[in-house]
């Protein structure tokens, strides 16, 4: 096998533009800008959640502004993809379908026609003749994988593949996937909400903090430009059991509300269940509830839940999750125009939390007058917005602030 001369780095030309923007801005921004030539894109999220219609609409897109797209369907005839086309109300110009498993004939297809991209939907439904076995299986995974990366690094052409994931969120297979490609996203979300977030976790061209908001409707996916009106846009002013937390997802601020409800239990154990939160922290601060404010709730399930199918994972969330139990106890509102932020410890004390402008900027947007947070983030940071606020040492504190 001739192998290239190796290359010295100082003498490279890397002056053009190496990205190609889709068009749909909230695509774009995870990607960093747009799709690198040559780069090999995984995508992957639960059954039903979107990945082929959001593939199949930057297809389309690409394929409308002058450019050729092949779309190899491994689970779908031509027909099928024309039927989702029209219900999307795509026309399909420019975009070449080929109903094909075989990864050699798929590729011989891409190298007479020369695309500007490449969509293998799915990489468990094609094989290869390299392989024996069966496809989906380790062997033909790396080899079909490995077939289309040599391919887009000699051609230039970024390659899109679709990946199913198994029932705890992981794509399927071993991890060899995630490391042959270039790039890696998920898209998340509720399969009966209508947001959807795509979020890469790995990119080697670009930065994994930007995450792209999309919602479902009945023309496909449509980016969310203000995903923070959207997540709070049915909040109930001065609900019971209601916090809102300015979370971070990536480097975006996104306001979301956290509800909790708390009611006698029937089982000899209280249950503790949160729907888009980690339980391990739904764990932590009703046990800080219970220890350092006294708050009866062992004979009381606690059921959290974040609306809109949004899932958080930061610890900034701690004090929205603790204000919206204690609110839920008390049977009494919070006032509409609070946010809460910080982390909550173990004795009871709150943390400091990361990048509070930005968050607070997003608040004094949607018009929020108050914000509740830790002390010691302001030993830290000084934030410049017109936001009153509030700052305690503890939970204590930040209860008796808030609720009286």
């Amino acid at each position: 096998v001739d192998a290239a001369p190796p290359v010295e780095i100082a003498r490279l030309d890397v002056d053009h533009e190496p990205r190609m923007p889709v068009g749909l801005p909230e695509f774009d921004r995870v990607l960093g800008g747009g799709i690198v030539a040559g780069s090999l894109i995984l995508l992957g999220g639960d059954p039903g959640i979107g990945k082929s219609t959001l593939l199949l609409q930057v297809a389309a897109m690409l394929g409308e502004s002058g450019r050729s797209v092949l779309y190899v369907a491994g689970e779908e005839s031509a027909a099928q993809i024309k039927l989702r086309a029209a219900r999307l109300g795509i026309v399909g110009s420019g975009l070449f379908v080929a109903s094909d498993t075989n990864i050699e004939s798929a590729l011989a297809a891409a190298v007479d026609m020369n695309p500007a991209l490449v969509v293998v939907d799915s990489i468990q439904t094609v094989y290869s003749d390299t392989a024996e076995q069966a496809p989906g299986s380790i062997a033909q995974l790396r080899q079909c994988t490995m077939a289309l990366m040599r391919w887009a690094k000699e051609s230039s052409v970024p390659v899109f593949v679709v990946g199913h994931v198994t029932k705890d969120g992981d794509i399927a297979g071993p991890r060899l996937l995630e490391h042959i490609v270039d790039v890696v996203l998920y898209l998340e979300g509720e399969r009966f909400s209508a947001y959807r977030l795509l979020r890469g976790v790995k990119n080697r061209f670009g930065s994994v903090d930007e995450v792209g908001v999309f919602e479902m409707t009945g023309d496909g996916m449509r980016g969310v430009e203000n995903p923070s009106e959207a997540f709070i846009a049915e909040r109930a002013t001065d609900a019971v059991g209601s916090a809102v937390v300015p979370t971070l997802e990536g480097s975006r601020p996104v306001l979301v509300e956290v509800q909790a409800l708390t009611s006698p239990t029937v089982t000899p154990a209280p249950r503790r269940t949160g729907n888009g939160l980690d339980t391990n922290r739904l764990l932590l601060v009703t046990a800080v509830l219970s220890r350092r404010l006294n708050l009866p709730l062992a004979g009381l399930d606690v059921i959290a839940n974040v609306v809109g199918g949004l899932r958080i994972a930061e610890p900034a969330a701690d004090l929205a999750l603790a204000l919206a139990i204690v609110s839920s106890h008390k049977d009494r509102a919070m006032p509409g125009d609070i946010v809460a932020l910080g982390e909550v410890g173990l004795s009871g004390e709150l943390r400091s939390v990361s990048h509070l402008e930005r968050r607070l900027l997003e608040a004094e947007r949607l018009g929020f007058k108050r914000c509740v947070l830790p002390e010691a983030t302001l030993h830290r940071q000084r934030p410049r917005t017109t936001i009153e606020l509030l700052a305690v040492p503890d939970l204590r504190g930040a209860v008796r602030t808030v609720l009286g």
